[in-house]
């Protein structure tokens, strides 16, 4: 019964906050199609000013994978991740993943398609994804959205933050699903 009624719920909630939303806004006596109208607009300028940013990103993941600077990464930093304990079929994933969300999909879907979802490299991945980020492009999104040009620290934290998660995504799955 709690199954169903969590299902039904699930069903609902999406349209009950569209008509929530617009409904509050209406008895508090905003003028609710205007303003979804405005912030439209406000939207699609943001996306034109962030578009070359996004632009100049995907070149150059392009271009670091087709240079062959991803493989040469990949080979410098295997040594180091596998005396870790690091799958070394993960390392590819490890480095795309701060890079491209799509990127690092595709390369997840393979790894789960060659092990298995349920395998340990198959469940390490599918954590590295859930508990990492696309750390250069939010930052070219965000800053580009407001034309902050300096990250200042941010490159370094996002990072920080990304090789900790992909540290503790193998390590935590090792622990929990065995070596």
């Amino acid at each position: 019964m709690l199954i169903r009624l969590c299902e039904q719920l699930s069903v609902w909630a999406i349209p009950a906050v569209l008509f929530v939303i617009p409904a509050i806004g209406y008895l508090r006596g905003v003028k609710v199609y205007e303003v979804f109208v405005e912030g439209a607009s406000e939207g699609f300028y943001t996306a034109i000013r962030i578009l070359p940013c996004l632009v100049a990103m995907l070149v150059a993941i392009s271009i670091f994978r087709a240079s062959g600077a991803m493989d040469a990464c990949v080979s410098s930093i295997e040594p180091v991740l596998r005396l870790l304990g690091v799958p070394s079929d993960l390392v590819p994933l490890a480095i795309m993943r701060p890079l491209s969300g799509s990127g690092s999909l595709g390369m997840a879907t393979e790894l789960l398609n060659t092990y298995g979802p349920d395998s340990l490299v198959g469940r390490i991945a599918s954590t590295v994804l859930a508990s990492t980020d696309t750390t250069f492009y939010v930052l070219t999104v965000y800053f580009g959205a407001i034309g902050l040009s300096n990250p200042r620290y941010a490159v370094l934290v996002g990072l920080s933050g990304d090789i900790v998660s992909f540290l503790a995504s193998i390590y935590i799955c090792q622990f929990v699903f065995g070596a």
